[in-house]
């Protein structure tokens, strides 16, 4: 478990499935993603039962997002892991409740953190919309660098989306 004053990631567990089955079903968050049908809370559970929370193994990790009270308000994920690279993308989602309380910020940093010391990672970089200036804003706050725009690179519903490639190097 990574914890800070503020926050902790941990392992995802049994008990957050009704979390990750709302956030995973949103469909406002599925273009930031590679989602285009609901999940069931079958597949869900499976997934939990089955991941195995090692990034040599899954190529992924994901990790909840606790506050020191326990209340769980989203998951930062780290996916397509690149061992030979030593790099991997990251992504991250917060509830609407608990957006704009410092967790994603505190979230990310953690993460570098772990990513860098223990898992020799040497870059992260994420993927976001150029609409999103929320997360636009929360990537250039924690350091990620603005390094390329990738032209209608996301189908949306209303047509095409542009992203901006953020890289940290750590």
């Amino acid at each position: 478990m990574l914890k800070s004053s503020k926050l902790k990631l941990r392992a995802v567990e049994p008990e957050d499935l009704d979390l990750m089955y709302i956030i995973e079903n949103d469909t406002e968050l599925w273009p930031c993603g590679l989602a285009s049908v609901p999940f069931s809370h079958y597949a869900l559970k499976q997934y939990i039962a089955e991941c195995s929370n090692d990034i040599f193994h899954d190529r992924q990790l994901r990790l909840v997002i606790e506050t020191p009270d326990g209340i769980s308000v989203g998951f930062v994920d780290v996916q397509n892991y690149a061992p030979q690279h030593h790099r991997a993308e990251v992504g991250i989602v917060v509830v609407p409740e608990h957006q704009r309380q410092g967790y994603a910020s505190e979230a990310l940093q953690l993460l570098a953190n772990y990513v860098s010391a223990h898992l020799g990672i040497h870059q992260l970089y994420a993927l976001v919309p150029t609409n999103n200036q929320a997360s636009v804003a929360l990537f250039k706050k924690c350091g990620y660098k603005e390094t390329a725009t990738l032209q209608d690179w996301l189908k949306c519903p209303k047509g095409w989306q542009s992203v901006k490639v953020f890289q940290m190097i750590l």
